[in-house]
């Protein structure tokens, strides 16, 4: 076996030497003398990614040879551990990559994907198809209960058999070459889709030239208009985006119907004008591709193919659970219209029906009229350091992390920052990246990743590197960054994420990644700490005089709390359901993904006041960004989520530190090492059920 090592290890150096001298400083080819390993960004040039990807396969196809080529029995060891350990390189170069493309791209990097992605794909099949290494696999699969393995082990070796055969290990030749071409045309047509999407969300501005038509809306948002038009050297001008953080202000205060009309069809149309960055197209062959791939696998559609690896199982599991939230919600969401609608002819606008355009500024008048409180009146507490702190105190009093600000790591933008996490024994966890507002190089939404993920080397653990990336709202003039309470429940979900990265506990990174619809679990829970009386106390506080926020803003957000619950459950579920319904029927020949999402979106019942949260063409969850057929899995989650709330109410402390201890060792240590449905009744004792789901959205 030495030999043999020391023949990879030479096959490698010839294989980074292959490049020549001027990639000999390629510094993913190097080792990264930096703290915790974080990418040294600014060593990192665009032209450094290809030869590293390059490298990177070829280094992991050198050690797939050197497995298939093992004579001695395959084992778990010499098989599923060696396979694990094939792609370090190209893990590295992949995950600078990936992030990079998110947070930060350049027409630069679009490029570079546009080159990668299908050797990328190719590679990856190579490897899935490769029928000597299957059969080592499938060895190890089937002596697994035999052989001396641990429950991690077995399960890891079970994950791998199961993937393998979801990615066409049992087909035959004609099958597999048809796969290939398959999943070159999805890596294709899912780069395209994403990079459309940000060329048309960054095309559009609404830009005013007349004060007169900026009424109604609060000062601190003006002054963002104004910086906004002044970036753009636009002189004596406002100018508004598609980012929420300045779309959705402007639509819940500008009385200008007209201009809210123009600034919320620019957003529903996105990437749906016939241009250059149309979606539609790729859609029609994103889901047939989808579908052919599933048949040729065995499946009846793509939804049941993604399905049998989550907790939902099956299609209809997922509709009997939408169709459960969806009576309840859409009859709140009509009472709800008819509140606004009343509450127009109060204000003597002589509008005949609610438009989607009109709901959030009737809805903020009618949060006005109800509880005597609108967001601007809370957002003076809301500034983003202080609810970074609260949530850092949450984390603290519930699980013992601690953080500190690591001044001088690399960063690839100057407004991330970062911290190191240590646990309550002083240990360091790992690190953590946050990267806040909107720009023009960052798509749009709020979302946590790694560089790097945690799992044990040698022995020891590897530090996880989280990342949390967000678009909130930007300080502007001498008003700090202060966010909504939509952004303040963001940051506790995204932060749950980081807090499930940051404690993994599995011994490999193949164990590391959960179902899809248990993953927002540990973030969604979070999001109940954010309104609680004694948090709110901690972190809410006034940024001039820095007093906490007073007990009757508290109790106006408690009473608000479910307020406009039927519309945000409407829009949601709807989305769910488009994302079902595209995967799971097919889309008829000649027929738009807008008549389909019209004509579906009609079945179910979705009123015209409401659009889906996610229209087809900028649908980028499933679109572009894995969750195909997985929409649901936030609702899902919710099930779970409010009845794990519940497990720490019930001690009548929500800080209860068994029910924490439980929580992390029986749940967020672990991985998709065990079921995760038996993870779950393992620390709650019993099933969740919908109806606390119902109750936290007020719609029972």
């Amino acid at each position: 076996m030495k030999k043999k090592l020391k023949m990879i290890i030479l096959a490698v150096f010839v294989v980074q030497g292959a490049f020549g001298q001027k990639d000999a400083k390629n510094p993913f080819l190097e080792e990264w003398k930096t703290p915790y390993g974080i990418p040294p960004f600014e060593k990192i040039q665009p032209e450094h990614f290809i030869p590293a990807f390059l490298t990177g396969m070829k280094q992991q196809e050198i050690a797939i040879q050197a497995i298939v080529a093992n004579k001695e029995t395959p084992t778990f060891k010499n098989t599923i551990e060696a396979i694990e350990n094939s792609n370090l390189l190209l893990n590295k170069v992949s995950s600078v990559f990936s992030n990079l493309r998110s947070a930060n791209t350049s027409p630069e990097l679009q490029k570079i994907a546009g080159e990668i992605f299908p050797k990328l794909s190719a590679h990856s099949d190579n490897i899935s198809l490769n029928e000597e290494l299957f059969k080592r696999i499938e060895t190890v699969y089937n002596t697994r209960e035999k052989s001396k393995l641990n429950s991690e082990q077995i399960r890891l070796s079970e994950t791998y058999y199961k993937k393998f055969i979801r990615n066409g290990a049992k087909l035959n030749k004609d099958q597999k070459n048809r796969l290939r071409e398959i999943n070159a045309e999805l890596s294709k047509l899912t780069l395209n889709f994403g990079d459309n999407l940000l060329a048309e969300n960054n095309s559009f501005v609404l830009v005013i030239e007349k004060e007169s038509d900026l009424k109604g809306l609060p000062e601190s948002i003006i002054s963002a208009a104004r910086e906004a038009a002044q970036a753009r050297n636009l002189p004596n001008s406002w100018v508004f985006t598609l980012d929420k953080p300045s779309m959705i202000p402007f639509l819940q205060y500008a009385e200008n119907r007209k201009l809210r009309a123009t600034l919320y069809n620019a957003y529903l149309n996105r990437a749906n004008r016939g241009n250059e960055f149309d979606n539609n197209k790729i859609i029609i062959l994103l889901v047939k591709n989808r579908n052919e791939r599933a048949n040729l696998l065995g499946y009846k559609t793509h939804a049941e193919f993604v399905l049998e690896q989550n907790m939902a199982k099956k299609p209809h599991k997922v509709f009997e659970l939408l169709d459960q939230i969806w009576e309840p919600a859409i009859k709140m969401a009509k009472k709800e219209e008819e509140e606004l609608l009343h509450i127009s002819k109060l204000e003597n606008d002589e509008i005949e029906k609610i438009e989607s355009w009109d709901w959030w500024y009737y809805s903020e008048k009618l949060r006005k009229q109800k509880y005597d409180i609108d967001e601007e009146e809370l957002r003076p507490y809301f500034k983003l350091e202080n609810v970074r702190d609260g949530i850092f105190w949450v984390t603290n009093k519930l699980y013992g992390m601690s953080f500190k600000e690591l001044k001088n790591a690399p960063v690839y933008h100057p407004e991330v920052v970062t911290f190191e996490v240590a646990d309550g024994d002083k240990k360091q966890l790992g690190v953590l990246m946050m990267d806040f507002h909107p720009r023009a190089s960052k798509r749009g939404g709020a979302w946590c990743t790694t560089y790097q993920s945690a799992y044990y080397k040698d022995g020891k653990r590897v530090l996880p590197i989280v990342s949390i990336v967000c678009n909130f709202t930007r300080p502007t003039g001498n008003l700090p960054a202060l966010l909504n309470i939509d952004e303040v429940e963001t940051f506790f979900h995204e932060f749950g994420h980081a807090i499930h990265s940051l404690v993994s506990n599995c011994q490999y990174k193949g164990s590391i990644s959960v179902p899809r619809d248990f993953v927002e679990l540990p973030s969604q829970i979070m999001e109940h700490w954010a309104t609680q009386p004694l948090v709110l106390k901690q972190y809410a506080k006034h940024y001039k005089t820095n007093k906490a926020i007073p007990d009757e803003l508290i109790k106006k957000i408690s009473n608000s709390s479910k307020f406009n619950q039927g519309f945000a459950t409407v829009e949601f579920t709807a989305a769910a359901y488009l994302d079902m319904l595209y995967h799971s029927m097919p889309l008829d020949e000649g027929k738009s993904p807008s008549q389909f999402e019209e004509e579906n979106m009609k079945k179910i019942g979705l009123i015209s006041a409401i659009a889906p949260r996610y229209r087809s063409t900028y649908f980028q969850h499933i679109f572009a960004g894995g969750y195909s057929s997985g929409y649901y899995s936030y609702l899902w989650s919710e099930v779970l989520d409010s009845d794990a709330f519940l497990a720490f109410e019930e001690t009548g402390d929500i800080f209860n530190k068994k029910v924490a201890t439980d929580f992390r060792k029986k749940i967020l240590e672990k991985g998709n090492t065990k079921d995760p449905l038996q993870m779950y009744l393992d620390f709650r004792g019993k099933e969740p059920s919908i109806e606390a789901l119902l109750k936290n959205r007020g719609l029972l």
